[in-house]
């Protein structure tokens, strides 16, 4: 008991220091962010090029622009984009860095795992949505080209809602494929059970098909493609935290035959 009282009280500072502190993890983000959007900027038409791969693949070779700007705004946002998942490694490490003095050490090795998954599973649910989900969707809106009624209709996607479009599916994806990490974090800090959310298994069902309806085109397949797998990561979550339960188990007993 006295290790752990020395523990916490080794870690406290004054509230300008932390002030302090706070002060210089932010500025390491920011220079993160401007100098990753530099590179990007640099950059900025290859990454566009790369994002308007699944619409060349879906048959669409041009996009228009319907205002003198939106070009140029359309090539800010995929810098600012880009550099934020750049330098969100820098961040979080900043974060940590910020928030691990504080805890003890149990607490530390018990956060590390969930922030290391986090773009793990990020770039996972992304991917999935760049080669598999966007590919999907966009044929089936450019399905409604042709001639209707006698009638000739011809899809001509402007830059800004079709880089909308994508960063919806891209982080739409990525932040769905988080929540095993947010269910566990939940379960850690004693707001939920492994009880209840296996009481909720068929909430959280239709849950997920409703995420999937708001995030995806009106075709089944896309949401299919992100309501099937967030039902799975809601499985995972439940097989992690008995993992969990069992591990903080056996260090209870540990502890207490020690004592």
């Amino acid at each position: 008991m006295s290790e752990v009282v020395d523990e916490l009280e080794d870690s406290r500072a004054p509230l300008l220091d932390h002030l302090l502190e706070l002060r210089r993890r932010l500025l390491y983000c920011i220079a993160a962010v401007v100098l990753s959007f530099a590179v990007c900027w640099y950059f900025a038409e290859d990454i566009f090029a790369f994002l308007v791969q699944p619409l060349l693949s879906a048959g669409q070779k041009t996009l228009i622009y319907t205002q003198l700007f939106e070009a140029f705004f359309v090539q800010v946002k995929v810098a600012f984009f880009a550099a934020m998942m750049i330098s969100f490694p820098v961040i979080a490490m900043q974060l940590w860095q910020f928030v691990a003095p504080g805890l003890y050490r149990k607490e530390k090795r018990a956060l590390l795992p969930f922030l290391l998954a986090t773009p793990v599973l990020f770039l996972l649910g992304a991917s999935m949505a760049y080669y598999v989900a966007i590919p999907m969707a966009l044929h089936f809106l450019l399905g409604f080209s042709g001639t209707v009624g006698g009638v000739h209709q011809q899809a001509l996607p402007a830059m800004g809602y079709y880089l909308s479009f994508v960063m919806q599916f891209l982080f739409g994806f990525g932040a769905a494929f988080l929540l095993p990490v947010l269910l566990m974090l939940l379960e850690r800090a004693g707001i939920v059970t492994r009880k209840q959310l296996i009481g909720a298994r068929r909430y959280a069902i239709v849950g997920a098909f409703a995420i999937a309806a708001v995030l995806t085109p009106p075709d089944v397949g896309s949401q299919l493609l992100l309501a099937i797998p967030l039902v799975i990561l809601y499985e995972l979550a439940i097989v992690g935290i008995w993992f969990t339960e069992r591990k903080r188990a056996r260090e209870t007993a540990a502890a207490l035959e020690t004592e």
